[in-house]
């Protein structure tokens, strides 16, 4: 009989891992497990266009804004939806499932991600959103109305996005972050204030380096107090504040590094288990691009590039061979849209520890800007922002060579 795949995790790594299976010229069952009800969809337009399209809030139509085409390769996979994956037991082939069946594997894709940090704050629970989900984007949208008064706790890049749609949709956005400039931990300081002067200009507020320490409000949020008492009124709260991995289902699995998303060699198998392999941003590799450190890269690019060789691996795995030994370097990249800026960014721009701006002035970042990002010399990331996509497509093949060469 065939080895059995069971794919926990139903979203775009898990899609991508299925498809790559196949690819492999893996011919067994495959079973993909989903928490969510809906198929496959992608999440980045969930903060923008999604968000802020006109029309109902049916989740079924907006889930047709954004749904995967499902491909040929895939059609005898079966997808489960709306099946919670609660444990496990790698040893004994085991999945535990919400509603208390079990379902068994002889391979295993870990592909359940990440849901979004919430902040232990005491105050109502109403009118405190995240958006990571469909489901989470409308119950958004409906709450987004000219004129709200709208805080965004975190400055992140998810965190400007949706106060950038907010904005755009005549709310009132004041967005706090404890940490410094908006987006800092990518862009730096200094790319990341002209940001800020950007968005500024064009109605954001932005709090810097105060937290909130509380909501207010009885039956529903109506300020957020800050750490030096000031308040800021708020019809809505939305916290952005970064993402946990969602591995409680692998607890109790000796052997596992959980400590940060699963922990796994180059070649994306999971490090303690015999023939398991992990995909997408709660996959913790190192990354030869690099150095030896392992990290999850929460970047668009990576579920597909993890699929490609997480499913080789696993095949290797399931015929008794040795995996490809050729370094796994794969090239991060994101996007994203903020009013009206495009960023396009490669590599790694958080390790740097420089940044050089080459093209643009940081006074007028509409106008287009390109900047490279080096730790201890070495190119590690390039962003650029309002180019045109030719040039994004010169800066991708020049950093692929600059990969090459490291």
């Amino acid at each position: 009989m065939s080895a059995r795949v069971a794919v926990v995790g139903a979203s775009l790594a898990g899609l991508r891992a299925a498809e790559q299976l196949r690819s492999a010229g893996f011919v067994g069952p495959v079973t993909v497990f989903g928490e969510e009800p809906y198929p496959p969809y992608n999440r980045p337009p969930l903060s923008k266009e999604v968000l802020s399209a006109p029309g109902d809030a049916d989740p079924h139509r907006l889930h047709g804004m954004v749904a995967f085409r499902r491909r040929a390769a895939v059609g005898d996979v079966d997808f489960r939806l709306g099946r919670r994956v609660v444990g496990s037991d790698l040893a004994g082939g085991v999945l535990r499932l919400g509603d208390g069946s079990r379902e068994t594997f002889d391979a295993l894709v870990v592909a359940t991600g990440l849901r979004p940090r919430r902040l232990p704050l005491p105050g109502p629970a109403a009118g405190r959103f995240v958006l990571r989900t469909l489901d989470d984007c409308v119950s958004l949208r409906a709450a987004l109305l000219p004129g709200a008064r709208v805080v965004v706790i975190g400055a992140g890049f998810i965190g400007c996005e949706v106060a950038a749609t907010a904005l755009g949709k005549g709310c009132r956005v004041t967005v706090v972050e404890p940490a410094g400039a908006p987006m800092n931990r990518v862009l730096g300081e200094r790319l990341g204030q002209a940001v800020q002067r950007h968005h500024e200009r064009a109605g954001m507020t932005f709090v810097i380096g105060h937290a909130p320490a509380a909501y207010l409000g009885d039956a529903a949020v109506s300020g957020v107090e800050l750490d030096d008492g000031r308040v800021l009124e708020a019809d809505l709260v939305i916290e952005a504040v970064g993402s946990t991995p969602n591995v409680e289902w692998l607890d109790g699995n000796p052997g596992l590094d959980l400590s940060d998303g699963v922990l796994c060699d180059n070649r994306l198998a999971v490090v303690g288990a015999d023939v398991a392999v992990a995909v997408g941003d709660v996959a913790r590799f190192p990354n030869p691009l690099f150095d030896d450190v392992p990290r999850r890269v929460e970047h668009w690019s990576i579920p597909t590039d993890t699929a490609r060789r997480a499913a080789a691996t696993l095949t290797a795995l399931l015929a008794g061979t040795e995996p490809d030994p050729e370094p796994f370097t794969p090239i991060p990249s994101f996007w994203s849209d903020q009013l009206d800026l495009r960023f396009q960014s490669y590599g790694s721009p958080g390790l740097a520890d420089e940044v050089r701006v080459h093209e643009g002035d940081l006074d007028d970042v509409r106008a287009g800007l390109l900047a490279t990002f080096h730790r201890r010399s070495a190119h590690v990331g390039t962003v650029a922002i309002n180019l045109s996509p030719a040039r994004q497509r010169e800066l991708r093949e020049a950093f692929t060579v600059l990969a090459s060469a490291a």
